[in-house]
């Protein structure tokens, strides 16, 4: 394994973290639990955060630029569902 496949399966495994402290979250029956899981979900939120830009700087996760009409169709279709 390389250092890019090892970063990608650090991501992989931290977006599933936030998913479950999401649904924690949601699920919680009390105020302390639901802030228990709330505080591990940004914790685990900043961390993939931080993943994903060490390998934007490496070339490793590309993104592209989208044409703000783009984005405003997006927004359009939303809007339009509602």
């Amino acid at each position: 394994m390389n250092d890019r496949d090892i970063m990608e399966n650090m991501l992989l495994l931290e977006k599933g973290a936030c998913d479950l402290f999401m649904h924690g979250t949601i699920e919680s029956s009390s105020t302390d639990v639901h802030q228990t899981f709330n505080t591990s979900l940004n914790a685990s939120l900043q961390l993939q955060d931080e993943i994903y830009n060490k390998m934007q700087s490496r070339g490793w996760y590309p993104t592209e630029q989208v044409q703000q009409c783009k984005c405003n169709e997006v927004k359009q279709k939303f809007v339009s569902a509602q």
